[in-house]
C-alpha cells in the first residue's frame, strides 16, 4: 500500500497543450473574476493593434453579441494559414500552442504588446467555443474550437475554405467558459475605457464598438487624431488648468518615447504609463526614468531662477509632480513585463531612453516657454510648503503605533506575528464585533470593531482624515502608514496582515460602510488593493433548517430560489438582518472559517476609471451619481 504522502515519479503531473491554462487560468489572465474575463477581449484586440503598429491595420471592430460572446475583427494581413513546420496550418499552431506566434520574429513585428505569444491560445483554452475566420489571398479560411480543442478536420493539414473575399484580416468570435469564470457577462464600461485609451495611443486607428446585448444595440466609434495630447485633455477636462498640454517625442537606442503632460490647480499626481499600447497599472522603468529626470530638471531650474536658495533642500519628486497629469507611451522592440498581464515594465534600457528623451525635450521646451516654467515651479513651491505643513500635522496627529493594543475594545489583535498568515476583520458594530472576537481563531485572526460610518474621505481635508479616531486606529493597526498627494509614508512591507477583510451587514447601511472603507483604502492606501490584500466578507442571508437533513446557509436570493426548487420537503427559513444576529459559532462557520467562508477580493481593472467613479459616487455632485446608478442598475442585477 502506497504511503499517503508519497512523493515519487507517479506524483508528477504533465499538463498537455492548453490543459495547463484551464487548470491555472490565473497565471495567464490574472484572475477568473470580471477583470480576467475582460482580459480575454484585450488579448485579442492587442493582437489587432500589433497589426496596426506593423502598418497593416486601420480598423478594429469589437462586438458584444446577444449570446454573450465577443467578436473582434480587423483589416490586417490575416493570421498566416500556410503549412507550418509542425505539419498543420500556422493558424492552428497559434491557437493551440503556448508561446507560438509572430511576436518572436523581429521581421514580422518590430514592436508588440503580445510578446509572450500566449494570448490567442489562452483565450481559446478559456472559451466554451472559439470561431476563427481568416481573410487572405482572396479566400475565407475557417477554424473552430471547443475548450481549446480543434473540432474541424484539416484538409492535408490546411484549413477549409468557406468563401471568397476581396478583403484581408482576421475575425475571431469566442464565448467565455462558465466552467472557468465566475461571471461571463462582459463589463462594457471597462471595455470601452480600454478601447478609448487604445485609440488615444494610436491616432491613426479607428475602433468601432457595438453592444448588441440589450433591447437596442449601442455603438460607439473611438478615433482620436490628437493622440495622447487629447488623452491628457480628457483627463483634465474637469480641472482648472495651469498650462496647456506639453508634448514631446523622441527616440533613443531603438526605443520610441512619447509624452504629454499638463498641470492643474488640484494638487494630485496622475501619471499613466504604456508600453506598446499596454497600460502598465503598476508603472515600471519608463515611469521611473521620466520621474527622476523631470525632478532633476525642475530643481536645476528652481536654483537657476532663485526660487530655491543655497540653504534650501531640493523639491521632492512629489513636489514637482503635484498637479501633473501625464501620459507616457513607449514603443519597445523587446519589452519585459512582470507577469503575463503586463502590469509593470522591467526593462532598464527603457528608463535610460525615457530619461534621455525627457532631458533633451523638456529643457528645449522650457527654455522657450519661461512663463510656463515659472507656473510649474510655482506649483512645486506651493506643494513643498503644504508638504511641510502636512508633515508637522502627521507628527501631531499620529501617535507611534504599538504592535498590540486592545484599549476600549478597538482592536483585538492576534497572537501570531507572521504577517503572511495573519488577517484582520473590520467589523461593523459592537454586537457583531463581540461575537467575532469570541468566534475567531486568536492565533492569526484580529478583530477591529468600528462604530457606525467612518468619515467620507472624498469630501474631507487631510487634517480631518488624520484626526478621525476610527481611521487613526486602522492606520496604526495596519502598520504601513498611508499615501497622500503631498508625500508618501506608505510602506507595504510593514503591513501586519496579509488579508484585510471588511465584514459588514448585507444591507444598504452595510454596503455604504464597505464603500466608505474602500474609498479610504483607494485614496490613502491604494497598494493594499493593487497587491491583493483587501477582501469583502460574504455573510449568508439565510439559514435553512429542513425537517430532515442538514442545516444549510444560503448567501443570496438566487441560492434560496435554487434550494426551493431542489428540496421539496418542509423547512424553516431564518433570515439574517445583520451580523449581530449570529452567535459566535454561526459567525465562525459562515464568515471566519477559511475552510467554509466566502471572500470577495477587491480588484481594480482600470485605475483611471476607478478614480473617476470613486470621485463621482462619493463626491458632492448629485446628478452624475444618479445617472450612473440608473445606467448600471441592470448590470448590478445581473452581477448578483
Amino acid at each position: 500500500m502506497a504511503k499517503k504522502n508519497a512523493y515519487d515519479a507517479s506524483s508528477i503531473t504533465v499538463l498537455e497543450g492548453l490543459e495547463a491554462v484551464r487548470k491555472r487560468p490565473g497565471m495567464y489572465i490574472g484572475s477568473v473574476s470580471r477583470k480576467g474575463l475582460n482580459h480575454l477581449v484585450y488579448e485579442i484586440v492587442d493582437n489587432s493593434v500589433d497589426e496596426h503598429l506593423a502598418g497593416y491595420c486601420s480598423e478594429i471592430h469589437v462586438t458584444l453579441e446577444k449570446d454573450g460572446s465577443c467578436t473582434v475583427e480587423d483589416n490586417g494581413r490575416g493570421i498566416p494559414v500556410g503549412m507550418h513546420a509542425k505539419g498543420v496550418s500556422a493558424e492552428r499552431v497559434v491557437f493551440t500552442t503556448l508561446h507560438a506566434g509572430g511576436k518572436f520574429d523581429d521581421t514580422a513585428y518590430k514592436t508588440s504588446g503580445g510578446l509572450h505569444g500566449v494570448g490567442s491560445s489562452v483565450v481559446n483554452a478559456l472559451s466554451s467555443w472559439l470561431d476563427v475566420r481568416v481573410m487572405l489571398d482572396g479566400k475565407i479560411y475557417h477554424d473552430y474550437y471547443e475548450q481549446g480543442i480543434p473540432k474541424l478536420e484539416l484538409q492535408g493539414g490546411l484549413l477549409p475554405v468557406v468563401g471568397k473575399t476581396s478583403r484581408t484580416g482576421t475575425c475571431i468570435r469566442f464565448l467565455p467558459d462558465p466552467e472557468i469564470f465566475e461571471k461571463t457577462w462582459f463589463a462594457e464600461v471597462e471595455l470601452k475605457s480600454r478601447l478609448h485609451e487604445t485609440a488615444y495611443l494610436n491616432p491613426n486607428l479607428k475602433i468601432y464598438f457595438t453592444d448588441d446585448r440589450g433591447e437596442k444595440a449601442e455603438s460607439e466609434t473611438f478615433y482620436e487624431p490628437d493622440g495622447i495630447v487629447g488623452f491628457v485633455k480628457e483627463l483634465t477636462a474637469k480641472e482648472e488648468n495651469v498650462c496647456e498640454p506639453i508634448y514631446f517625442k523622441g527616440e533613443c537606442d531603438g526605443i520610441l518615447v512619447e509624452c504629454a503632460f499638463q498641470y492643474v490647480n488640484e494638487f494630485h499626481e496622475n501619471i499613466l504609463g504604456f508600453c506598446n499600447n499596454i497600460y502598465n497599472a503598476e508603472g515600471g522603468t519608463h515611469l521611473t526614468g521620466f520621474k527622476a529626470t523631470f525632478t532633476t530638471i525642475m530643481n536645476t531650474y528652481a536654483r537657476q531662477l532663485g526660487i530655491l536658495k543655497d540653504k534650501d533642500a531640493n523639491f521632492t519628486g512629489a513636489d514637482v509632480r503635484n498637479g501633473m497629469t501625464a501620459v507616457i507611451s513607449i514603443k519597445h522592440p523587446a519589452p519585459r513585463f512582470e507577469g503575463q498581464t503586463k502590469t509593470k515594465l522591467d526593462n532598464q534600457d527603457a528608463s535610460r531612453a525615457v530619461g534621455k528623451v525627457t532631458a533633451d525635450e523638456v529643457v528645449l521646451y522650457f527654455d522657450k516657454h519661461l512663463d510656463v516654467l515659472k507656473n510649474v515651479l510655482s506649483c512645486a513651491e506651493k506643494s513643498a510648503k503644504i508638504r511641510k505643513t502636512e508633515e508637522r500635522a502627521k507628527t501631531n496627529l499620529l501617535v507611534k503605533p504599538k504592535y498590540s493594543f486592545d484599549s476600549n475594545g478597538k482592536l483585538a489583535n492576534c497572537e501570531s506575528r507572521n504577517a503572511s498568515k495573519c488577517e484582520i476583520f473590520i467589523v461593523e458594530g459592537d454586537s457583531a464585533g463581540g461575537s467575532a472576537k469570541m468566534a475567531r481563531d486568536r492565533n492569526y485572526q484580529a478583530i477591529m470593531p468600528i462604530r457606525g460610518k467612518i468619515l467620507n474621505v472624498e469630501k474631507a481635508s487631510i487634517d480631518k482624515v488624520l484626526a478621525n479616531a476610527e481611521i487613526k486606529t486602522m492606520i496604526n493597526a495596519f502598520g504601513c502608514g498611508f499615501s497622500e498627494g503631498f508625500g508618501n509614508d506608505f510602506d507595504i512591507t510593514k503591513l501586519r496582515y496579509d488579508k484585510i477583510i471588511i465584514m459588514a451587514d448585507a444591507d444598504v447601511d452595510g454596503a455604504h460602510i464597505s464603500t466608505l472603507l474602500l474609498t479610504l483604502f483607494y485614496r490613502f492606501m491604494p497598494e493594499l488593493i493593487y497587491e491583493g490584500h483587501v477582501y469583502i466578507a460574504m455573510p449568508p442571508l439565510y439559514k435553512v433548517i429542513p425537517s430532515r437533513g442538514e442545516e444549510t446557509y444560503l448567501y443570496d436570493d438566487k441560492a434560496l430560489e435554487k434550494y426551493r426548487k431542489t428540496h421539496k420537503s418542509p423547512f424553516t427559513l431564518q433570515r439574517y438582518k445583520g451580523l449581530g444576529e449570529m452567535d459566535a459559532q454561526q459567525l465562525w462557520e459562515t464568515t471566519l472559517n477559511p475552510e467554509t467562508r466566502i471572500l470577495q477580493k477587491v480588484e481594480i481593472e482600470d485605475a483611471r476609471m476607478a478614480s473617476d467613479v470613486t470621485g463621482m459616487l462619493m463626491g458632492n455632485d448629485v446628478p452624475p451619481r444618479k445617472a450612473f446608478i440608473y445606467r448600471h442598475a441592470q448590470e448590478a442585477l445581473l452581477d448578483v
